[in-house]
């Protein structure tokens, strides 16, 4: 099958290109990329990617012309392509609205009219809100609390209305916090890593007792696969890593690995309307797609912070040119 994955040379989505083209006996044929290459997404993602295993196409989402050419000839597409930082949605939410939202109805309608059969929108738990105890299942109302979140939350009823009113395949995917490597610097593992590599402090929002669930991004990228596979037309899968920490247990954690004290916290001023907790019951998508993760968190961390020390080539050009 040919496949389009949106937001492909961004962090998510350039992993799910190099493993749906390191899978054994993968169903899919041909990979087009299709990515608009703002701040957080660069060609390097998926430099050590064979150059002719991929078809680059450089263009916007919300551009319907650019969404027709995206989708001709496809049969399946990852919709990945989104802007995603809270605290830039906060800033300045429009272009949240304008890529998450608008941009996913402009790929849907392409694909409507470009007769794609299946659709996988890889959307986030943050649509969900906040939850104080237990974790959210599928049908879990939707209570978004960020111009980003809310932003996917629509994206994620105008996909499921495609599937409704069109009869499209179409399948939304929510995932808890990914880490791993190529993760862009301004998300809170790799900017501590990197700060830390460089001797700097870490910001901690407020007393830190947020608390987020971890997944590493070679499982969700195994579990979007496994939506495409075997996953239904009209329904919504859980893709958690089931590692619950609170900010201030993650940031212990990393100085822990670089043999340095609570000094090197600079504990700064909370993010406006900070989710307290995201907890996501992924027991639909062990029972009807077979997922579970398989990268415990302290391993998927060590390896990450291996990755980062590593590639400062990769990350500290991008880190001293993030737009302010």
């Amino acid at each position: 099958m040919r496949a389009l994955v949106t937001g492909g040379a961004g962090f998510i989505g350039s992993n799910l290109v190099k493993q749906l083209l390191q899978l054994e006996n993968s169903k899919i044929s041909s990979i087009k990329v299709l990515d608009k290459l703002t701040y957080s997404g660069t060609l390097t993602n998926l430099q050590d990617t064979p150059k002719d295993s991929i078809e680059f196409i450089q263009g916007d989402v919300t551009d319907p012309k650019v969404a027709h050419e995206a989708t001709s000839k496809t049969d399946v597409v990852f919709h990945l392509a989104a802007e995603s930082h809270v605290d830039r949605s906060i800033d300045s939410s429009r272009v949240f609205v304008e890529t998450n939202t608008l941009g996913t109805q402009t790929l849907l309608e392409a694909s409507l009219k470009n007769r794609v059969e299946t659709f996988i929108h890889v959307s986030t738990d943050e649509v969900y809100g906040s939850i104080g105890e237990g974790s959210w299942t599928e049908d879990f109302p939707l209570s978004p609390n960020s111009p980003y979140s809310a932003s996917k939350a629509a994206s994620d009823l105008i996909a499921l209305t495609y599937a409704r009113t069109y009869g499209m395949d179409v399948r939304v995917t929510r995932c808890s916090n990914n880490y791993g490597p190529n993760q862009f610097p301004e998300k809170v593992i790799p900017l501590f890593v990197t700060n830390l590599i460089d001797n700097k402090k870490v910001p901690l929002y407020g007393n830190g007792k947020n608390v987020r669930e971890w997944l590493h991004v070679f499982d969700h990228c195994a579990g979007i696969y496994l939506a495409f596979l075997r996953g239904k037309r009209g329904e919504i899968y859980n893709i958690g890593g089931g590692r619950e920490l609170d900010n201030l247990e993650l940031t212990r954690m990393l100085l822990n690995e670089f043999k340095v004290g609570e000094e090197k916290i600079d504990y700064v001023e909370d993010r406006k309307g900070h989710d307290l907790r995201y907890s996501l019951d992924i027991s639909k998508a062990q029972r009807e797609l077979g997922y579970s993760p398989q990268i415990d968190f302290e391993t998927g961390l060590k390896s990450t912070i291996k990755w980062y020390r590593e590639n400062s080539n990769w990350w500290r050009p991008l880190k001293e040119s993030r737009p302010q």
